[in-house]
This record gives C-alpha cells, sequence and structure tokens, in this order.
C-alpha cells in the first residue's frame, strides 16, 4: 500500500515590490514549516493570469520543502502599472526588482507563457546579476520570437464585447477551452476563465501587443544556469517546436515535450512541474 502524502502547513506573507517608474507589484512569499531546502522558486505568469494560477503547483513546492514567491505582472491582480507601457524589457526589469528585495541567491526562476518572455529578457538583459541569483530556469510553453499576434485579436483582447462574453462561466470557458489540451479538468478550465476575465482589457491588448517584433534569440546562448523547457504537444496559443528552439540555443538546456497537454501548464501538468523544478534544485 502506497504511503499517504504528508502535507506540510505552510505560512504566507504579502509585500510590494515598488519599481524604478512607479508600478507597485504585488507578491506573495510562501515558506514550508518545518523541513526546507533552502531553495527560492520565483513563479512568473503569463498574460491574463495571476498568482492564483500557481497554486496547483505552490502546494507541491511546499510539500518538498521549498520557499515560493509569486507575483502579480503589472497590470494583473493585485499589481498596479507604472508609467512605462508594457514593454518585454520592461517586464524583466520588474524580475529584477523582486528578486533585488528577496535578496535571494540559488533561485529556480519559472516563466510560464508571458511569464516565460520576462524570466528571459531578465536572464539576458540582466546577465551578472542572474548568474549571481539563478540557480536554474524553468520556462514553460514559452518561446524566444514569433510571437506577433494579430491586429485583430489585440482589439479583440482589448474589447468589452470580449470582457463581457468571458464574464458568464459557460461560455468564457468555452472561449478558452482550446487554450487547454486533450483531457481538462474543469476547475483547472474555470480558474483560467477568472483570471482572464479578471485581467482589465487594456491590459491584455497591451500584453498582445507587446510581443510584436520580439526575438530573444540572440542572447539566449548568454544563460549560463540549468534550464528545463516543458511544451505541450496539444499547444494551440505557442508552438512547441519554438520551445524546442529555445532549449537548442541555451547551453545547458534540455526539452521535454508533455503529451496530450496544451498551453496552460500549470493547471494541467503542476505534478510534472514540481517535479522538474526540483530536480533542478537537487541537480544544480
Amino acid at each position: 500500500m502506497s504511503q499517504p502524502v504528508l502535507r506540510r502547513e505552510a505560512s504566507s506573507s504579502h509585500q510590494v515590490v515598488p519599481t524604478d517608474d512607479g508600478a507597485k507589484l504585488a507578491v506573495t512569499v510562501h515558506r514550508p514549516n518545518g523541513y526546507a531546502s533552502g531553495a527560492t522558486v520565483l513563479l512568473s505568469h503569463g498574460w491574463a493570469a495571476g498568482r492564483a494560477g500557481w497554486r496547483p503547483v505552490t502546494r507541491r513546492l511546499l510539500d518538498l520543502g521549498h520557499t515560493v514567491v509569486a507575483y502579480d505582472q503589472r497590470g494583473h491582480g493585485e499589481s498596479s502599472l507604472g508609467s512605462e507601457p508594457i514593454a518585454i524589457p520592461r517586464l524583466g526589469n520588474d524580475l529584477a526588482s523582486i528578486l533585488a528585495q528577496a535578496d535571494a541567491d540559488g533561485v529556480i526562476l519559472v516563466g510560464h507563457s508571458g511569464g516565460g518572455f520576462a524570466a528571459l529578457s531578465y536572464a539576458i538583459g540582466h546577465a551578472a546579476d542572474a548568474r549571481r541569483r539563478l540557480r536554474g530556469l524553468a520556462l514553460l510553453a514559452t518561446a524566444a520570437h514569433d510571437q506577433d499576434t494579430k491586429p485583430a485579436e489585440v482589439r479583440m483582447m482589448g474589447s468589452g464585447l470580449f470582457s463581457s462574453a468571458l464574464s458568464l462561466p459557460a461560455l468564457g470557458r468555452r472561449m478558452l477551452r482550446q487554450t487547454m489540451g486533450t483531457w481538462v479538468n474543469p476547475a483547472a478550465l474555470e480558474t483560467h476563465r477568472r483570471l482572464f476575465a479578471a485581467t482589465p482589457g487594456p491590459v491584455r491588448a497591451a500584453c498582445f501587443s507587446s510581443t510584436r517584433g520580439m526575438d530573444q534569440r540572440p542572447g539566449l546562448r548568454t544563460i549560463t544556469c540549468p534550464t528545463v523547457v516543458l511544451a505541450g504537444d496539444s499547444d494551440t496559443v505557442i508552438a512547441p517546436k519554438l520551445g524546442q528552439a529555445v532549449a537548442d540555443a541555451i547551453p545547458q538546456s534540455r526539452y521535454e515535450l508533455l503529451p496530450g497537454a496544451g498551453h496552460m501548464l500549470p493547471l494541467e501538468r503542476p505534478g510534472r512541474i514540481a517535479a522538474v523544478i526540483d530536480d533542478l534544485v537537487h541537480s544544480g
């Protein structure tokens, strides 16, 4: 008979990290009580998501004894917008601000989708700081280029009609169903809908337009920490081959394709993500 999983009690604290352009980033730090590995895991979510989207991953990481730092990207959740427009370098700078306030070394940085764009921007644009602070990097359903969102889709993301449709649970879930893989947990899909609907339309539009012309490939070879790139083979949002290209270019990197998974890996495959992060901690 298998042994039951021991769920460790955890404590959480909330912080606000100011940026140099006046944004205030909402951060939650989760600490396991008792045994701790000494590793800190920083989670960076994608567009129209938030800290709540990491809960399944966070629970598993706490059970493994890791400290978890999760934040809302600017304009999402409880984080405000600053004076600068949303842009990939700006989001990389936001990550640098969070790491500076945490003052932690040996960090595993995890980025999903747009959070992966931000993680790459930080690792490339703040290379010296990243070499000092990062123990490993996990990139989930993300890319370094070829994210030129069509103008019509950007307009849709910002439209009031789209926001109204998302606010209707059944219709909103139906609209977002294609972002997930072949088998969908209804509760996970509803979490995805709520986060998407809660993100202001102008923020969604700004995020999706911010990647036009993005090409971080030239800097990928400067990333020196061990890296794992995960992609779902049923991802219709970011083509899995783009994740493969990222893994091919980062020197200490490996690529893993998850059968049946779509784009929302933190909600679809939290167990696998937690295991990959734990491997990065103990192999680094």
